[in-house]
Order: structure tokens, then C-alpha cells, then sequence
């Protein structure tokens, strides 16, 4: 399947507003209840917010969905134009499986941008979970997004093979104007390897092992390092060690939430991802934490 091929334009019919309520239901399996309805991303849509489709033919095959918002600690500042305030939230992404590994999530991010660039506003915030590699890599390797809130069970308690697992989520910013942002968007400068980390002082501060099944273990207790770089190791693959092992799975939860709270309370962000095979074959996932100027 060529991805290149794939059409992205903006959602306009009602028809295709509800093809979106099955790409829901079959990329990650909701319940009804838990769907956004065709009626809702109407009205949004027809009321400014930007709802952004992939198209096969006529065939919806992913969407991308976002809506106006104001930057946190504005609300009560009433000295500032409306424009200096607004960001986009990115409300939701979603990829039929069949589709995915394409690079259409890549393409309807950077629409998405666009969309953002031709209304003026410079910033664009979302959640996802940090233990997703793959949306990591999408996130800080390929748009440039940066990241230092981390929000415990932010959806509360998730049906499916969710159940039981906190909720957690980074919260990233994605300033769609800045040098960084360009740079990674227009590949005017190849980022940087594992390697290249390591030889640059970079310190891993949660090598992990691994279990019968091959799967990374946490380590009971992380090296609280301190250095301008560090590298936080998570599963290469986080729907496999739900599935196979949901104890595994809270443990890793808890362990990014310890590290991750230790290290943004001690003036870090993510600014990067590493995705590496090792002379094994073996995969292995980091995010890079860089200490933010004081």
C-alpha cells in the first residue's frame, strides 16, 4: 500500500463525518458509548474546528480532529488580544490498522499545521500515552513536539484491554512557528542516533531486562542521574505487553510516572525519540530528556 497516495482534505459532508464514527469503533475497538458521534464533529466542524480527512477514493481511512483553546494560566488576563491566547487541542487521531505504518498520521499532522499556520495560531497541544513508541517517534522525532506535564489517569478508568491501567498521558506542545519545528518538518537537519547520544555524554537512566518472552522489564528502581542529556527506556511495543502481561504493563505505568514526574520537577522536558535495533535485531525505544535553561 502506498501512503503517497492517500488524498488528505478537509471533512466536509455529513456522510463522511460518520464514516469517522467507524475508523473509532475499528482502530481501537470502542464501544459505542465511548465514540464521538457524527453530530458532535459537525457541529465543531461547521463552527471552525479543524477536521482534517485520509482518503482512499472515497473510502475514509483516517482523520485528524481539533478544536480552538485558550493557553493555561490566561483565563484571567483580560490585557491580551484574543489571538495571543489561542492554541489548537488536538482532540483525536485515528488510522484504520490497515493504514497504518504509512506515514498518513505524519501527513495529517502536518495538514493539520497548516491549518493552524493559515488562522495564526502558533501553538498545538494533544495527549497521548507515553509508553506508545510509535507515537513517540511521530511526536518528537518527526513534528518537533516538546514535553514537560505529565497527567496522572487523565481519562480515568478505560474499558477493554485498558482495564485496570491508569490513564496516564504526556501533554505536548507542538509551537508549529518555532526554528525546531521547521527543521524537522522540511528534514533540513538529520537528527541524531543512539550513538551519537551516547558519545555525547548522553546517560540511560533505566536500562531494562528482559523477561521469558523477550519482553523489557522496568528496573525496580531508576538511577536518578543528573547531566544535560538522559535517556528513558520504555517497550518498544506496549499493545503486545498489555495483551500478554497486564501486570507487566501497570509496572511500566508506574515506573515512567516515577521517573517522569522526578525528572519535570527537576527542570527537564522531552525533546527527542530514538527507536534502534541492536546487533541482535532486538528494538529498543528512548525518549531524550534535556535539562531546560534556568
Amino acid at each position: 500500500m502506498n501512503g503517497n497516495a492517500i488524498e488528505i482534505r478537509p471533512v466536509k459532508s455529513i456522510d463522511n463525518i460518520k464514516q469517522i464514527e467507524d475508523i473509532q469503533r475499528t482502530t481501537w475497538g470502542m464501544e459505542d458509548l465511548d465514540v464521538i458521534p457524527a453530530r458532535v464533529f459537525h457541529a465543531m466542524r461547521t463552527n471552525g474546528a479543524c477536521l482534517l480527512g485520509a482518503f482512499d477514493g472515497e473510502k475514509m481511512v483516517g482523520f485528524v480532529f481539533g478544536l480552538l483553546g485558550m493557553m493555561e494560566g490566561l483565563d484571567e488576563r483580560i490585557d491580551q488580544v484574543a489571538a495571543a491566547r489561542l492554541l489548537m487541542y488536538s482532540v483525536t487521531m485515528g488510522i484504520l490498522p490497515e493504514y497504518q505504518r504509512e506515514g498518513i498520521g505524519y501527513r495529517l499532522k502536518i495538514a493539520q499545521r497548516e491549518f493552524a499556520l493559515r488562522i495564526g495560531v502558533r501553538l498545538i497541544t494533544w495527549t497521548y500515552d507515553p509508553l506508545e513508541s510509535l507515537n513517540g517517534y511521530l511526536n518528537f522525532r518527526k513534528l518537533g513536539v516538546v514535553c514537560h506535564s505529565y497527567l496522572q489517569n487523565y481519562y480515568g478508568q478505560m474499558s477493554g484491554i485498558n482495564v485496570g491501567l491508569p490513564s496516564d498521558r504526556f501533554y505536548v506542545e507542538w509551537w508549529v512557528t518555532s526554528n525546531r519545528v521547521m527543521s524537522r518538518v522540511s528534514r533540513s537537519r538529520g537528527p541524531l542516533n543512539l550513538g551519537q547520544y551516547l558519545g555525547g555524554n548522553a546517560k540511560i537512566i533505566n536500562e531494562c531486562d528482559r523477561d521469558a518472552r523477550m519482553l523489557p522489564v522496568p528496573p525496580k528502581s531508576y538511577l536518578q542521574l543528573d547531566g544535560s542529556l538522559l535517556l528513558v527506556q520504555i517497550p518498544e511495543d506496549f499493545q503486545l505487553v498489555k495483551s500478554v502481561n497486564q501486570p507487566l504493563a501497570i509496572d511500566w505505568r508506574r515506573h515512567i510516572r516515577s521517573v517522569f514526574g522526578h525528572y519535570f520537577d527537576h527542570d527537564y522536558l522531552v525533546t527527542d525519540f530514538v527507536r534502534e535495533q541492536d546487533d541482535d535485531g532486538v528494538s529498543h525505544s528512548y525518549y531524550v530528556l534535556t535539562q531546560a535553561s534556568r
